[in-house]
């Protein structure tokens, strides 16, 4: 299916939507942070096909790291986790076509959405 790579500082969480999404098919490298996500793009050459990322974490925060993951990779798609969702669609330099789902998220809800988006 995808290779998501997926941004989240809450460790309950970020294991149990890696988990969702690798059974439903797709490969998932997780990160703690924005920091190791960056990492892990310039690392990658264009490898990921979608960021998964929350918008608040420590450091880099998801919106900061969806900018340069556009720049680093062009093309990727790009998808917040959220319970700022306002944040995210306020800022004028992150993509329009950036989906963003409010916390909490149901599993199957993820896995739909993220599969819709990686069609389009």
């Amino acid at each position: 299916m995808a290779t998501i790579l997926y941004a989240e500082d809450d460790n309950a969480l970020r294991n149990f939507f890696e988990k969702a999404l690798e059974k439903a098919g797709h490969h998932v490298i997780a990160c703690s942070d924005g920091e190791r996500a960056l990492r892990a793009l310039k690392f990658a050459d264009g490898a990921f096909d979608l960021l998964l990322t929350d918008i608040m974490m420590p450091g880099l925060d998801g919106v900061e790291l969806a900018k340069q993951a556009e720049v680093l990779s062009p093309g990727i798609k790009i998808m917040f986790i959220t319970g700022f969702s306002a944040v995210a669609k306020q800022d004028p330099e992150t993509s329009a076509s950036a989906k963003v789902l409010s916390k909490p998220v149901h599993l199957r809800q993820l896995v739909q959405e993220v599969d819709k988006l990686i069609a389009a």
